[in-house]
């Protein structure tokens, strides 16, 4: 587990801020500065442009507003790095950011030196009106902490080289027998129950009523899922939602995003380099149509994510992988955007996107709870997502 949760728990926000641009710089230092300019696909951004967006969320939300005579470093960089504010003002195109050469890393760099200590300047005054949205900054800085990896493993996948992030990590071992965990159902509440830092499409707790089911102890492993490659998985219609089997054919699916198939041996790009298949390892890099596939093929199901919520303490190898859900995701009953543009964080995403419960190796581990909502179109695959069990009881 990557732990980059805010971890200093009682420490001062100034602490706390530092500590995760700090986190986020570390993650970018193994990538050369080519690396961190090359995007490599629409869906993805360049390293670069995370460590400019994140700081941006700063100079936008927090300094512009409530530090006077506040010197913006860049005009420019307000179009530059929006991400999608509409109500900030226009930006350049998501899949043009590749295209951005300049500013150079180091001048990126030096934006957030500059947009960092300010930050430690405002925080240090003691102006608690701040205080809402720095922790929401912080948490959206560790979202990017995510994506800088997944992102850096698409771009790295791509590269004939196949070049490594990091050093290789230990092994899985031997396979845990598959068990199952039985759950009456029953009226059950969901959704964040305030305590603690969460973001705003985790609430409001509400009451959802459950029929009984079963949730595999543990996460589907590449073990399994190669037994439904070599059945045919990808050749047989009858597994596949209508859209997804469109998927298959159209971009010639015939595994996981990042395994090939090497003479006998099936190999797994991974942030160190290209490894030999682990059949222990929880399947990763699936999108949710493969999921369902999978669980088709298996004779279950993908659970719903009340389910998964309400026995989210009794499951083991949670963190691992992003699970698919089987739920659609849409407002919780009671669910009102923040107001301005902040409001733009969440809600107005919630259209053609499925819902993934639990974190992942590269999660934030202040960010892996029982309450938080992942979100994906279902064709997406480059996130770390997997999959879990689930069937009906009665």
């Amino acid at each position: 587990m990557i732990t980059r949760g805010v971890r200093t728990h009682g420490a001062s926000l100034g602490k706390r801020f530092l500590y995760v641009r700090t986190c986020t710089e570390q993650l970018a230092e193994p990538l050369s500065a080519e690396d961190q300019t090359v995007q490599s696909m629409p869906d993805a951004s360049p390293t670069k442009w995370h460590l400019a967006h994140t700081t941006w969320f700063f100079e936008t939300f927090v300094l512009r507003p409530h530090v006077g005579g506040y010197r913006t470093f860049d005009p420019a960089y307000e179009y530059l790095f929006n991400s999608y504010y509409e109500a900030v003002g226009p930006r350049h195109p998501r899949p043009q950011r590749g295209m951005l050469t300049r500013p150079s890393l180091a001048e990126v760099m030096s934006y957030r030196r500059h947009v960092s200590d300010a930050m430690a300047a405002l925080l240090d005054s003691g102006n608690q009106d701040i205080d809402a949205i720095v922790e929401l900054g912080l948490h959206h800085e560790q979202q990017h902490q995510e994506l800088i990896l997944m992102d850096a493993k698409h771009l790295l996948s791509l590269n004939p080289l196949k070049p490594a992030y990091r050093a290789p990590t230990s092994s899985h071992g031997a396979a845990t027998p598959l068990a199952w965990r039985d759950f009456e159902g029953g009226l059950v509440e969901i959704g964040h129950d305030s305590e603690g830092f969460a973001f705003d499409n985790e609430g409001p707790r509400h009451r959802v009523w459950l029929e009984p089911y079963a949730l595999a102890s543990r996460p589907t492993n590449c073990g399994e899922y190669l037994a439904f490659i070599e059945d045919g998985g990808y050749q047989r219609p009858e597994f596949w939602l209508s859209a997804g089997w469109d998927c298959v054919n159209q971009r010639g699916w015939t595994a996981p995003l990042y395994w090939e198939k090497d003479d006998a041996e099936w190999r797994v790009f991974t942030l160190s380099g290209l490894q030999s298949l682990d059949p222990a390892a929880p399947v990763c890099h699936v999108s949710g149509f493969e999921a369902a596939a999978f669980a088709k093929w298996a004779g279950k199901r993908l659970p719903r994510e009340a389910e998964w919520e309400a026995g989210a303490s009794a499951l083991e190898d949670t963190g691992i992988v992003w699970e698919w859900t089987a739920s659609p995701y849409v407002a919780y009953p009671g669910y009102r955007e923040p107001a301005g543009a902040i409001g733009e964080y969440n809600g107005k995403f919630m259209a053609n996107q499925m819902v993934l419960r639990g974190g992942c190796s590269a999660t934030p581990a202040g960010h892996v709870r029982p309450t938080y909502r992942n979100f994906f179109p279902p064709d997406a695959r480059w996130m770390f997502g997997g999959i879990r069990l689930a069937e009906d009881l009665r």
